[in-house]
């Protein structure tokens, strides 16, 4: 009987939407994180008998029995969160599309929503750094670096960067990156708040100084975009689904049951 099996891939399936729910609802209070949505599709059809147009004895339609689900994609959904006031200089939040652009210690690039910046001291200076200590990137691909003496760290909406001199005078230190893809899509998460850059993803594309459909909100971060409510009714439809499909195996294995009992 086909039910069984056909049953069992819709539980496996909702299983891993059990799992993708969890996660969603793990990270709500996640600086940045993006939730993720799967995608499923059905499996194999079985032709029990094709559909045909002879005159007087053929059939219109198909007869197909399908044999379940498989889970065939997560897509991350980008839309903004909310920004939460927290009043320190170096927290920095993307009002729009895009991307921080970061550098990690292996020289290699890394994509970031979550601007939760610190300053870490180098000797007689001081470079604006991830949690971890990876690289925040001017547009230059260079560091932020803040000398001794410097003060009054000030990043404007288009991330121009400016601190004030021993005497008194403003100096721009840079200009921070932030970057696009051509599909947001394809970037991989590597975890830690961070995205790396795929073929599917394409090259990043640096936003301009003038781009005004993205603003850094100095003293500010971006919140998860994680609804509590709707994660809790996709959970409720994942555990209804994956009941549903135990009842089928049970209902299935009964009739087996029926079927056998009438050899006696």
């Amino acid at each position: 009987m086909r039910a069984l099996w056909t049953a069992a891939s819709g539980m496996k399936a909702q299983q891993l939407n059990m799992d993708n729910v969890s996660n969603n609802l793990a990270n709500v209070n996640t600086t940045g994180y993006k939730k993720q949505r799967i995608e499923f599709k059905d499996l194999l059809y079985e032709n029990i008998k094709k559909s045909n147009l002879v005159e007087g004895e053929g059939s219109p339609s198909n007869l197909q029995i399908g044999h379940g689900v498989m889970t065939s994609a997560t897509s991350r959904i980008f839309e903004n969160g909310n920004l939460e006031r927290t009043e320190n200089p170096t927290d920095l939040a993307l009002d729009g599309k895009g991307f921080f652009a970061i550098q990690n210690p292996k020289g290699q690039n890394l994509y970031t929503r979550d601007g939760s910046f610190k300053l870490s001291v180098d000797e007689d200076t001081k470079k604006l750094v991830t949690t971890e200590g990876y690289t925040v990137l001017s547009v230059d691909d260079d560091e932020i670096i803040v000398e001794n003496g410097q003060k009054d760290f000030t990043v404007d909406p288009s991330g121009k960067v400016t601190v004030k001199n021993s005497d008194g005078e403003f100096e721009e230190l840079g200009q921070i990156k932030v970057v696009q893809f051509l599909n947001p899509a394809g970037l991989e998460a590597t975890g830690k708040n961070y995205y790396k850059a795929t073929g599917a993803s394409g090259e990043e594309i640096v936003l301009d100084e003038e781009d005004a459909e993205t603003n850094i909100a100095q003293g500010f971060l971006e919140t998860s975009n994680v609804q509590v409510v709707d994660e809790m009714i996709k959970m409720i439809t994942a555990q209804r689904a994956y009941e549903m499909n135990s009842k089928s195996i049970q209902t299935a294995d009964d009739m087996m049951q029926m079927a056998n009992n009438l050899r006696r």
